[in-house]
């Protein structure tokens, strides 16, 4: 437990002390973010803000979960899925802020990136963990074995979580306050399936997160960019892999779930009908364009979290003690 405490704390400090010395670099280099015409107007402003400062988060996380979380095989494969999904948003935004490609990566070349970090999840997990294809369904207290289509499935959750996180990432410190909720449920979910590195990883990411916050909340002295969503999403996407839980991933991350799917329904309902379901995607730009203030928002959003979060500990309890 101390474990746990030490290293929340040491990655929450870290993250107040970088950030006041990587924030200048990013704004001396003309790291600035560009913000859509068609959004919001109160976003404007916002235009030149540092982005990239996923770099903080990173550093923030790495550093504690070296010193406190072990050498097991687990803790080595999640700072490896982070880090890595972190590289690629990294390539990403340094294309777009610094090379002035408005697309940054193409599809094509991120998609390759993320199923390369997939395959690799997948296979380490099955044939040097011995976690097996199977999976736990949430309510029902059953697993299933996917056998060959676990692959696909882990592409999926990998690809599903990491973009549903930068979808979040619109408001000042939503996608970083959520990422909070998220990995202070899925420590509790890691100590219950007796996986100490796991959940020393998960706190460092909160407290990381947390941290960030400092310099992320409204209004914003910094972004993550894709740097930092990316590498989150790919985080929890990798704890919930290594539990067994990749689908109650879906209800801890509930927000992200919602963001993700309001930008689906946007889409297919503008090409099936022409028309709109939502004011402007993803959901969080709709209630901002329904005369909610951008804290308000991001303050609902988070209370959305943690209502997810006890949601699905209360299924995983239940699931344990033969409730459900």
């Amino acid at each position: 437990m101390q474990e746990l405490l030490y290293a929340s704390a040491m990655a929450f400090i870290i993250a107040l002390i970088i950030g006041p010395l990587i924030i200048p670099v990013l704004s001396r280099l003309k790291f600035g973010q560009s913000i859509r015409q068609e959004g919001p107007e109160s976003h404007y402003a916002k235009a030149g803000t540092p982005t990239m400062g996923g770099i903080i988060i990173l550093i923030a996380l790495i550093i504690p979960v070296l010193i406190y979380g072990g050498k097991s095989p687990e803790i080595w494969l999640a700072l490896f899925i982070t880090i890595g999904h972190g590289l690629i948003g990294f390539l990403d935004d340094f294309i777009k802020v610094v090379l002035k490609r408005s697309l940054g990566l193409k599809a094509r070349q991120k998609l390759l990136g993320q199923i390369f970090m997939a395959v690799a999840l997948a296979y380490i997990v099955t044939t040097y963990m011995g976690r097996g294809t199977d999976v736990w369904v949430p309510l029902l207290g059953f697993t299933v074995d996917f056998g060959p289509l676990y692959y696909v499935l882990i592409f999926l959750v990998l690809i599903g979580t990491t973009n549903a996180v930068n979808l979040t990432d619109g408001l000042d410190g939503l996608a970083a306050g959520t990422t909070t909720v998220a990995a202070v449920a899925y420590a509790v979910i890691a100590m219950s399936f007796a996986k100490p590195d796991l959940a020393i990883f998960c706190v460092a990411l909160a407290g990381a997160s947390l941290g960030f916050l400092k310099y992320n909340a409204n209004p914003a002295k910094v972004f993550m960019g894709d740097t930092g969503s990316l590498a989150l999403g790919g985080a929890l996407a990798a704890v919930a892999v290594m539990t067994k839980t990749e689908l109650l991933l879906v209800i801890v991350g509930g927000v992200f779930v919602l963001e993700a799917c309001s930008v689906i329904i946007q889409v297919v309902s503008f090409k099936l009908t022409g028309k709109r379901v939502f004011r402007m995607s993803p959901i969080h730009h709709h209630f901002e364009l329904s005369g909610w203030s951008e804290k308000k928002v991001v303050t609902v959003f988070w209370l959305a979290g943690v209502v997810c979060s006890l949601i699905a500990l209360i299924i995983l309890v239940a699931s344990q003690t033969g409730g459900i």
